[in-house]
């Protein structure tokens, strides 16, 4: 606890990252304001159909990615989530578009080309997504949920709520890249965090009364136990997500001043992560088990039947076949994202050598060897968390309590808080650095 408060303190007493812990703080409070401002000509009374329809699926995922904006008909209905589409657009498409491709070896020329598309993009699938929330909320909620105003003119409540959304999605994005910029921690991951969190306080609330309400249903004694199991969940979700295997390399012995004086070769690691893909498997998974459920209102018969049993996100086979797409994806986006022909490139430009493996091809082939063994465990185990709130709620947990469990929600907030807290870390570090070097040239020059 000391340490803790000591931390505190040092954090505090460094202005510079006072001020960029404030800065996000400020720019997190403003986008959750923005979160509660209901579109115009929107009664907010009057949402229960809205929010029935996003208690689960893939539109219960946005939801709570958006804090609840989207169940709410907030002018952040759509919040980060375009952006985020169009990062994964880009990256994919960068696997076979070779403008994308010489893009990414640009350095950091490359890069601001890249991010430019990536806000020209996002505001295209703002174009598509704003007309069909707006389409969906007109036809789900009932008249009465409209205001005079959005009635007698709905081509006009149409076009404001269409440039409202947008300009929603452009904020959100730009309150993001001032966080990353500005402030500390990647400010896209942040608000996608914090709007996670927002859902919190409320979940445990109807959990702690569905137990307490009812004299069987366990009490305080079992929002204890599921407190404790919680912990453990996040505790492995910590271990998946910062686990790495480290490969060993070797720098060959080099000379400096002719021959005059040669220098022992330095070992070092390629840390491989278990788990490369991050959350993204669990993503392109959900999405993908979302068309069953929506072919099966249009099918018939058997079709019909089959779909159904896809849509109950808490069912036997939804769960069975959504973990193995996300194992496959697991592969998928690990073999995309993680290039370990260039690992082997890089090694051999730098005299880097793993021991008793031949550099360049042999190299590669080595590490894609051992990247194709971590990854099964790594997606065995990330299944396994996405799955859990399934399992919560066949012991009795609430729905919303249970998104909390696993899946993509927490994986997102352990990952964001660790690199959060790394970036701290390495600001108290370099502080520390910078301390014990002004002593060091105070006792200079003294002497």
């Amino acid at each position: 606890m000391k340490n803790f408060i000591s931390t505190i303190k040092d954090i505090w007493r460094i202005e510079e990252l006072r001020n960029k812990i404030l800065l996000t703080l400020g720019l997190m409070a403003v986008y959750r304001f923005m979160a509660q401002i209901p579109l115009p000509g929107v009664d907010p009374t009057q949402l229960s159909a809205l929010e029935n329809q996003t208690s689960d699926g893939l539109l219960g995922l946005l939801n709570s990615f958006t804090g609840g904006a989207f169940s709410q008909a907030s002018i952040m209905a759509l919040g980060i989530m375009p952006y985020i589409s169009a990062s994964i657009v880009v990256q994919l498409m960068g696997i076979a578009i070779p403008y994308l491709q010489k893009l990414q070896k640009d350095g950091e020329s490359g890069r601001k080309k890249i991010t430019q598309i990536t806000r020209w993009l996002t505001i295209g699938i703002t174009m598509v997504q704003g007309p069909a929330y707006i389409t969906n909320i007109r036809s789900i909620l009932p008249e009465s949920a409209f205001l005079p105003e959005a009635l007698l003119s709905p081509g006009m409540f149409w076009f404001s709520a269409m440039i409202i959304l947008t300009s929603g999605t452009i904020f959100a994005m730009w309150l993001g890249e001032r966080i990353t910029e500005k402030g500390i921690g990647n400010g896209i991951s942040l608000l996608i965090m914090i709007g996670i969190i927002a859902r919190f306080p409320t979940s445990f609330m109807q959990e702690l009364v569905s137990k307490t309400a009812n004299g069987g249903a366990g009490g305080i004694m079992m929002i204890l136990l599921e407190i404790v199991v919680w912990f453990l969940v996040i505790l492995a979700s910590v271990l998946l997500v910062t686990a790495v295997r480290r490969v060993a390399v070797q720098y060959a012995r080099r000379s400096t001043a002719g021959d005059v004086k040669e220098v022992q070769g330095s070992r070092q690691y390629i840390p491989l992560k278990l788990n490369s893909a991050g959350v993204m498997p669990i993503i392109f998974a959900q999405a993908i088990m979302f068309i069953p459920g929506a072919l099966a209102q249009k099918a018939e018969g058997a079709f019909q039947a089959v779909g159904a049993s896809f849509a109950d996100i808490n069912g036997l086979g939804y769960n069975i076949l959504f973990a193995l797409l996300i194992i496959v994806f697991s592969y998928f986006y690990t073999a995309i994202t993680v290039k370990t022909n260039e690992m082997a490139s890089a090694l051999k430009r730098n005299n880097g050598f793993i021991a008793g493996v031949r550099p360049g091809d042999d190299t590669d082939k080595f590490l894609d060897k051992i990247l194709s063994l971590i990854t099964f465990p790594g997606s065995l185990f990330l299944a396994l968390l996405a799955i859990l709130p399934a399992v919560a709620v066949q012991f009795g947990i609430q729905q919303n309590w249970a998104l909390f469990y696993g899946g993509t929600s927490l994986i997102i907030m352990v990952g964001v808080a660790i690199d959060t807290i790394q970036q701290i870390n390495s600001y108290l570090l370099n502080s520390h650095y910078d301390g014990l070097m002004k002593v060091g040239n105070k006792r200079k020059s003294s002497l």
